[in-house]
């Protein structure tokens, strides 16, 4: 294992983008911050066809990408869901979902540890939950280059693998987190606690990367988002000051739980995960597409006179992978725009909504696969890492069985009260 201090962080000195400037109290205008936006998006062509240049590489041997999220950043990406009351061009839902599914194109395990600090800015936008000194401080570093969070966070009724201690004026943090998206390159780590107390309760801890007592385990070999770095973070002994300890309640089941776990940010902040992960899953599919209709357009048998994609038979095939590509692209927008709306309702239809498209997308992948044959399969070409990442990227989203059991249950509900019981 190996501590913070001795592995290299993302460079941060050379940043050739400003992306946040909270400075002033004097925020841009609305239509200042859509320029911004507009000015980001625009950029995407050029950093997406940097991922891809380097994605195979990174794949191979599993390494970090630091240039490619370093292009994500000076593009003014990383940082696009700062919240405007924090001088932040205050990126939407939509937005998101875009620009993650380009990056996913580029490269998934890009897209993956941009998604990760894209929703803990969307989050304090909406909720600003982080104590005001230490997202300062966030945002400063994020003026000198990537500065890379990640929430690590437990399925609801789990017990979190970390614990809490009480030592003098703060916390110390003990325990193993496994599959730590960006464990190598996190400037901070939200991590869910339960505390050693008579009662005990859980809650939030920042923890910056850098902090004594926190060590990367470098276990990651995927069979795919190999570049994610999704490694085990071990915690000894980490000190946390009291301010930096969040919403700490007791846990589900002690004495005085009851109604603890309600929280008004909990859905949109879920909804936001949802269509994040669906967004890099599109991504894939896309990326998968257009090898195929490459490969299609150029690949002509010794017995055919013209490519395969002149034969009916293909041209149907790559119609089912483009129709259900279609298909997820329009349920991804389509509910970004309704919650950005604010409409009722959206927020919990997105956990279906990312089942499904990660299933479209999976699908999709394996089609074109099966549709190529040999080379599809091949390591020469990026068919292969696209179909890996597609069943990797699935395990990030909500389990499935409590996705279709927490549907379920809804669709019995309004029954019964369309029933009057």
């Amino acid at each position: 294992m190996t501590t913070r201090s001795e592995r290299p962080l993302a460079a941060r000195p050379h940043a050739a983008h400003s992306p946040v400037d909270h400075s002033s109290v004097d925020h841009p205008s609305a239509g200042g911050q859509r320029a911004d936006i507009a000015e980001a998006l625009a950029g995407l062509p050029r950093v997406v066809d940097l991922l891809a240049a380097r994605a195979e590489e990174h794949d191979r041997d599993a390494t970090f990408p630091y240039q490619g999220i370093e292009a994500v950043h000076e593009a003014g990406l990383l940082t696009l869901t700062v919240g405007q009351r924090f001088g932040g061009p205050g990126g939407t839902l939509a937005d998101t979902v875009q620009v993650l599914a380009e990056l996913g194109r580029g490269d998934a395990s890009v897209a993956l540890v941009t998604a990760c600090t894209l929703l803990l800015h969307a989050e304090q936008a909406r909720a600003a939950y982080w104590p005001a000194a230490a997202y300062r401080r966030l945002l400063t570093e994020s003026r000198r280059g990537p500065a890379l969070v990640n929430t690590l966070e437990v399925e609801p009724g789990r017990t979190p693998p970390l614990t809490a201690r009480r030592d003098g004026a703060g916390w110390l943090l003990t325990g193993r987190w496994s599959g730590c998206t960006g464990a190598e390159a996190l400037a901070w780590l939200v991590v869910r606690a339960e505390t050693e107390e008579a009662r005990p309760r859980s809650g939030l801890f920042l923890i910056r990367g850098e902090s004594p007592g926190v060590e990367v385990d470098p276990v990651w070999d995927q069979l795919g988002l190999r570049a994610s770095a999704g490694h085990d973070v071990v915690l000894t002994g980490v000190e946390v000051p009291v301010e930096a300890a969040l919403g700490l309640r007791p846990v589900p089941g002690e004495p005085g739980a009851a109604g603890a776990e309600a929280d008004p940010a909990a859905a949109a902040g879920t909804a936001w995960r949802d269509l994040a992960l669906a967004a890099v899953q599109l991504g894939i599919g896309r990326a998968a597409r257009d090898w195929l209709v490459r490969f299609l357009n150029q690949r002509t048998p010794a017995n055919l006179a013209e490519p395969l994609g002149t034969l009916p038979r293909y041209q149907v095939a790559l119609g089912e992978v483009e129709s259900a590509l279609i298909g997820a692209e329009e349920l991804v927008t389509g509910l970004a725009a309704r919650i950005d709306a604010g409409a009722t309702g959206a927020l919990e239809r997105t956990g279906p909504a990312q089942l499904l498209v990660t299933r479209a997308v999976v699908d999709a992948v394996q089609r074109a696969v099966a549709l190529t044959g040999s080379p599809g399969l091949s390591r020469r070409h990026p068919l292969e890492r696209y179909l890996r990442d597609a069943l990797s990227a699935r395990q990030h989203g909500r389990y499935e069985e409590a996705v279709l059991a927490q549907t379920g249950r809804a669709a019995l509900a309004r029954a019964t009260r369309s029933r009057g019981v």
